[in-house]
């Protein structure tokens, strides 16, 4: 498996060249593992150099005293499809989902995204889910050849296993895609995310329109895919990450024996495991654990699942995603920093761990001869607030 990294503008997905120098002085700088007052400086749009002292330079900005962070990598976010059907059975123009979208993520301080698509199509009359993915992942690589984003933009497939068309849909994308995860994904009702059915019911009745009988006849419809392709799909899909030299993903494990059976299929990470059980299990296994900011900062799963908080007050959170909130994720850093009374180690789970776990080695942490991807943060109270991002050592918000 190889690394995912941006070498030239057309990879980085960004509209902009790097500017030849930004020095960021007098700042409260958050490296790997301590906090110190200094200036980061970069150039051709990378580190390169780091010094400790509150000296400002000529040329440099003063911080005075604000947080520098590296930007934040997010690996799983459903922010896309907002900005396609920003209603239900309502369509917008692709390109300029894309456009708002990434702006979107920029003014939040995301310099990274893998940009969450579903794959694997249901064609039931109230739920319908279209194949789409393929048709917007064109458009998003011609966006970013054109150099038209502000920030840089990777792919996150979500395979629907309970679907009727997922490898079908999957065999449509290779390795010039440079699709980044591939996740596991088994919304069948009664089991893992939605063992509860009547939070089932509040999600999808209320986003497509239900009613009762029509609740239940998607429920056996679901019910219905996963034993005709469930299986064949999960094996299937897994080899398909394969093929395609992406990080594969588990989502939504309950039990021990569904993070033993993640184990085997190689998963690098795993997305939202919704008991202690199942966390416990991931970090006997070495698996990453990735907990949804939205759960974070509200204190609890709008589905009923475990809370991230007591995961994290257990040693058992490594990562976190914005999930559906952007702006939760720099929220969610100076939540666990007061959690944890350690700022570096909360800032590591929406950058450095992220990093790792998608096998991005030119980013994630404020070292010399990393990507320039910088943030100025300074706090309100507890409400930490942006007053920078820097992509390549150019402001894009």
């Amino acid at each position: 498996m190889t690394a995912l990294h941006d070498t030239n503008r057309l990879h980085t997905g960004a509209g902009h060249a790097p500017r030849d120098d930004l020095c960021l002085a007098n700042a409260r700088l958050v490296l790997p593992d301590q906090v110190i007052t200094g200036a980061v400086t970069i150039e051709a749009g990378v580190i390169s150099g780091i010094t400790e002292g509150d000296r400002v330079t000529e040329g440099a900005i003063d911080c005075t005293g604000d947080f520098v962070l590296p930007g934040l990598i997010e690996l799983h976010t459903d922010n896309v499809e907002r900005h396609i059907e920003p209603r239900p059975k309502v369509d917008w123009p692709h390109l300029p989902a894309l456009i708002a979208h990434d702006a979107e993520l920029a003014s939040t301080g995301i310099t990274t995204v893998f940009d969450a698509m579903r794959a694997g199509s249901i064609h039931d009359s109230k739920a319908r889910y279209v194949d789409y993915a393929r048709k917007l992942v064109d458009e998003l690589l011609a966006a970013r050849a054109q150099g038209l984003f502000k920030i840089s933009h990777f792919l996150h497939l979500r395979a629907e296993i309970c679907s009727e068309t997922l490898l079908d849909e999957l065999a449509a994308f290779g390795p010039k895609d440079r699709v980044g995860i591939v996740s596991l994904m088994d919304h069948t009702p009664g089991q893992r995310q939605f063992r509860d059915l009547t939070a089932l019911k509040t999600y999808v009745a209320k986003k497509r329109g239900m009613n009762d009988a029509e609740f239940a006849e998607h429920v056996d419809n679901l019910l219905g895919l996963q034993r005709r392709f469930g299986t064949k799909h999960e094996r299937g899909a897994v080899a398909e990450a394969a093929r395609l030299g992406a990080v594969l993903a588990s989502h939504d494990d309950t039990t021990a024996e569904h993070v033993a059976i993640s184990a085997r299929n190689g998963v690098g990470f795993a997305e939202f495991p919704t008991t202690v059980e199942a966390a416990e299990a991931c970090r006997a296994h070495g698996i990453p654990v990735m907990m949804g900011a939205p759960n974070l900062i509200r204190g609890g799963s709008h589905s009923g699942n475990v809370a991230a908080e007591t995961l994290a007050r257990s040693d058992l959170l490594d990562i976190v995603s914005s999930d559906y909130v952007p702006s939760a994720l720099l929220l969610s850093a100076f939540h666990l920093a007061r959690i944890w009374d350690d700022l570096p180690r909360a800032v590591a789970t929406v950058t450095t761990t992220p990093a790792k776990a998608a096998r991005l080695t030119d980013r994630g942490a404020l070292k010399t001869g990393l990507r320039g991807d910088v943030l100025r943060v300074r706090t309100s109270g507890q409400t930490p607030l942006l007053r920078g991002v820097w992509s390549q050592g150019s402001k894009v918000s």
